[in-house]
């Protein structure tokens, strides 16, 4: 064996499990394996979770907030600054800046990436191209999905049409959508279910980012994707607008999601930061309604989305920090719920962004966090040090851990 895991906590399992890894694949599971390894670790009960995927982020936007802030604080001004920015990017800055949340994702666990590349007449293809290459470059730590992204819109930013077919042929592995910075937004949807047909790739809108829910369009995209035959294969981000809805106008919006098996990934740390500007009193969470998506049958993800940008100037792309964001503000806390969270870093997210073999079993890759918790339970909670991370059986960061109390 390359490594053997001995006494870990592992979702799912009663009581510790060893775990064997040969050749970038889990091996084998069990209350015990005696077997020679080239690595062993002792987890002395600690806990053992999938590789946490983080389902929605931009690389090619972080850490630029230093740059142009957002002082208003809206998400208007955050279009409006970043749009600024963009063309001044270089490819030698957007490595840096892209490599940098990289290894900070990588660090803090994350195995998996789904990131949103964007480009237009004004910047090109810079950021979109730099991140098409460095998904190349670090496929041994991080496995990246990019998404073509038309952040200013398709059919008010002409070109951008023409640029969604480039970034597909060049090999995009998901199509973007921005209905809500768009106009018509139904030919906006209409576009990007073309292009997913034609290039056979799944869809991820940002979708209905807004307080109020006037003009949402998921209800046209959920009966998109059931005509189309595209159920699981479409994700959107954001969805605040129908947080705004009423109990008997949101529940048949919910079914609809459901059947249509639209994933949705939830930004705390954005729509928390951007939501509610205008409200003077009792200031909405502008979050979507994470239980009652949850509850209604709809598969549901915790995602970074930005880090220290206009649209989120903080962050360190740690998942953990996320969760502990949605746990208060989406009523997260309660015995019942807890549980609930940590697949939506985890197994809601790869099974969001399509991943087949991902997951603590047999057969599948070993992408895998050793968590200095012993407590699967309150893992989340615990917010707790990734002792071992290990992406396709080999070990990518290790944490020497030293607690010394002068009480």
């Amino acid at each position: 064996m390359d490594i053997l895991i001995k006494n870990a906590k592992l979702p799912g399992y009663e009581g510790q499990r060893d775990v064997a890894v040969e050749n970038g694949l889990i091996k084998d599971i069990a209350p015990r394996i005696d077997a020679q390894a080239a690595r062993v670790i002792d987890a002395e009960g600690k806990v053992l979770i999938p590789g946490l995927v983080d389902s929605h982020i931009h690389f090619d936007k972080a850490y630029i907030m230093d740059r142009l802030p957002n002082k208003s604080g809206t998400l208007m001004e955050a279009i409006q600054v970043t749009a600024k920015l963009k063309p001044t990017f270089t490819k030698e800055d957007v490595v840096e800046r892209a490599t940098r949340a990289l290894f900070s994702l990588a660090r803090h666990g994350t195995t998996h990436i789904r990131t949103h590349a964007e480009f237009d007449p004004a910047q090109g293809f810079t950021g979109f191209e730099t991140v098409m290459e460095l998904k190349e470059k670090y496929r041994d730590i991080m496995d990246i999905q990019v998404v073509a992204f038309p952040q200013e819109g398709i059919f008010k930013c002409p070109g951008v049409e023409e640029m969604m077919t480039q970034a597909m042929d060049w090999g995009a592995d998901v199509v973007g959508g921005i209905p809500y910075n768009d106009t018509p937004a139904d030919e906006h949807i209409d576009l990007v279910f073309n292009l997913a047909k034609k290039y056979d790739k799944p869809i991820d809108f940002h979708q209905d980012f807004k307080d109020d829910a006037d003009a949402i369009t998921i209800e046209y995209i959920c009966d998109k994707t059931i005509a189309e035959g595209m159920q699981g294969l479409v994700s959107v981000g954001h969805l605040t607008a129908i947080a705004a809805l009423p109990p008997e106008k949101l529940e048949p919006i919910l079914k609809k999601i459901a059947d249509a098996k639209i994933n949705v990934m939830c930004l705390p740390a954005t729509d928390l930061h951007l939501g509610a500007r205008k409200d003077t009193y009792n200031v909405r969470r502008a979050v979507t309604p994470v239980r009652k998506l949850r509850d209604a049958g709809v598969n549901v993800c915790l995602a970074t989305n930005n880090i220290r940008n206009a649209f989120t100037p903080y962050g360190t792309g740690d998942l953990m920090h996320i969760a502990m964001l949605a746990i208060p503000v989406c009523h997260l806390g309660g015995a019942d719920d807890l549980p609930t969270v940590l697949p939506m870093l985890t197994t809601n997210a790869a099974k969001a962004i399509g991943l087949k073999d991902y997951g603590l079993e047999v057969g599948k890759k070993a992408d895998m966090v050793l968590l200095d918790s012993t407590s699967v339970d309150t893992a989340v909670i615990d917010i707790p040090e990734r002792l071992f991370v290990i992406k396709n059986g080999k070990i990518i960061v290790e944490t020497k851990k030293e607690v010394k109390t002068t009480f």
